[in-house]
């Protein structure tokens, strides 16, 4: 209690107007002394172009929660007087940019696209909310906002392989997530500890795979899985907050589900360690296996079907290849015939099968980056990628040298590096007593703050970085709570990296626009650790 009332507190001493308070921060607000919009008794949403119903109902449902009016929706060929204005304007210059524009006569939102509006909604929100503060909003300040993002990649990563997320609370992130502009959620969706996404042709994988605990019940956190028609219905209502699905399918590693479900798929090795689901192991997929890619062209296949996203993320990362291609007999006689004098060779063999079936589902495959320093350890450089992938960097350290071996290799990168984009790292000493296995660093909220994804190279040297990604691995985090106690406020620092230009961002303005906003969340009922130490109360 001590924390929220310390919160409750310092936001009673804060002022803010006039956009003041907007996370991500835009490329350019100019207040407007001298105007106001008041919200009339009726409230007008004014659609003057052509497919933003989504946005007015998004509109819509804002104005509702903040004033406590019931707008109507009228499409008109005009600006009229008192309304609030939507609409697309091919004139502006980016994908997403918005233009918001607040006088006494009326609000107008004009995107690039519909996702440029949607966009400006959302600062539309906060303007509202940061001027109607604890009671109904009754009146806006007067500011001109221009926008664009950084980056047009910027992602979450929920994970319910390892501990299952009802669908009602992923639609809960996702709104979350749209906020904030986020546009990507990543869903873990297979791991050692849970197959979590109805395959068809693959019965026993949600069958046996999707209950870690076999005396739980369905719908988390230990049990549980999403049928096809729930993952149609959550790509449908993501897609309504400009959010893209991408699928995540951990392999050759991270695989123990699979094989548990399908113990073919599985190396053969002289050991007798027991396979018991839920726990993690070092089991790995066969690369000499031919029902390996058999089955993963039918999953894999499945899998596309049901999210339009052009990407899919396959893993790649934490292969112990010597405990299983190193011993397998199969992989062993595979790796002669091939020519092929390490095991982490058959590595390129085994991805370079499975984008041929990415390939035919119309699709590009996502990896988590491994250097290799097996072949010259005193040069760590990368293996050998597809050229056409996108990579994620992600150990604590290396980025840098990511960055500048995949544009060496002219492959597209995308940043989350441990020490900035881990957010089941704690957040201060001692934060997470219950769950620390794994000698967890701390990772607090001025840290994620100070994250620069390009790392103050220069432009032509960090062009190939296409955005950002927020990772929330879920061994520690058992319901949706958790997770968002988590993620905030440091996805709000996240936020701001992937978004806002570096000349923008500032720690101590950070600092004050998220405490009006972080005071909106509480009042929405959404979990996030008070950043008590940020005031120097602590």
């Amino acid at each position: 209690m001590k924390g929220w009332c310390w919160l409750l507190c310092l936001l009673c001493g804060i002022q803010m107007g006039r956009g003041q308070a907007l996370i991500p921060c835009p490329v350019d607000v100019k207040a407007l002394p001298q105007e106001e919009y008041v919200f009339g008794d009726k409230v007008v949403i004014a659609l003057l172009s052509e497919g933003l119903e989504n946005e007015a109902e998004e509109l819509r449902q804002v104005v509702k929660d903040r004033t406590g009016r019931e707008p109507e929706i009228v499409r008109s060929g005009k600006m009229p007087n008192g309304a609030v204005c939507l609409k697309l304007d091919a004139g502006l210059s980016e994908t997403e940019r918005y233009e918001l524009t607040v006088n006494s006569s009326n609000v107008c939102i004009a995107g690039k696209t519909a996702a440029g509006v949607f966009y400006g909604i959302q600062t539309f929100d906060q303007l509202l909310a940061e001027n109607g503060g604890n009671t109904v909003c009754t009146a806006v300040g007067g500011v001109r906002i221009t926008d664009s993002p950084r980056f047009g990649y910027r992602a979450l990563m929920l994970d319910p392989a390892r501990h299952f997320i009802p669908l009602e609370e992923v639609k809960r992130f996702i709104d979350l997530m749209a906020r904030f502009k986020f546009n990507v959620l990543q869903l873990h969706l297979t791991d050692d500890q849970g197959w979590r996404i109805e395959i068809k042709a693959y019965p026993d994988l949600t069958g046996k795979g999707a209950y870690r605990n076999p005396q739980g019940g369905m719908n988390g956190p230990d049990n549980g899985y999403y049928t096809q028609e729930e993952l149609k219905e959550l790509v449908a209502y993501a897609a309504r907050k400009h959010v893209e699905i991408v699928p995540e399918l951990d392999i050759p590693g991270h695989t123990a589900a699979a094989i548990h479900a399908y113990p073919h798929l599985g190396c053969l090795r002289g050991d007798s360690v027991p396979l018991v689901l839920g726990k993690s192991t070092d089991r790995m997929l066969c690369a000499a296996e031919e029902g390996t890619y058999e089955f993963y062209d039918k999953v894999i296949g499945e899998v596309s079907r049901l999210f339009p996203s052009r990407r899919i993320h396959l893993g790649g990362d934490e292969a112990v290849m010597e405990k299983n291609w190193g011993v397998c007999p199969r992989c062993r006689a595979l790796m002669e015939r091939q020519g092929f004098r390490k095991t982490d060779e058959l590595m390129g063999y085994f991805f370079e099968r499975i984008e041929k079936t990415v390939k035919r589902n119309d699709k590009e495959m996502l990896l988590w980056c491994e250097l290799d320093n097996i072949r010259m350890p005193a040069e760590r450089f990368l293996f050998d990628y597809p050229k056409d992938c996108t990579l994620f960097t992600w150990r604590m350290g290396l980025t840098p040298r990511t960055i500048e071996l995949t544009a060496r290799a002219g492959i597209k990168l995308i940043a989350s590096p441990g020490e900035y984009c881990y957010f089941d790292y704690p957040q201060w000493k001692g934060d997470l007593p219950e769950f620390n296995n794994w000698g967890m660093p701390l990772l607090p909220l001025r840290q994620a703050y100070a994250f620069d994804p390009g790392y103050g190279l220069p432009p032509e040297e960090q062009g190939h970085i296409i955005g950002v990604a927020g990772l929330l691995w879920g061994e520690a985090m058992a319901d949706m709570n958790r997770i968002t106690y988590m993620a905030f406020p440091r996805a709000l620092a996240l936020a701001e990296a992937g978004w806002s230009r570096m000349e923008n961002r500032d720690w101590e303005s950070f600092k004050n626009r998220m405490y009006p906003l972080l005071a909106d969340l509480m009042r929405k009922g959404v979990s996030f650790r008070v950043p008590f130490e940020v005031s120097g109360s602590h």
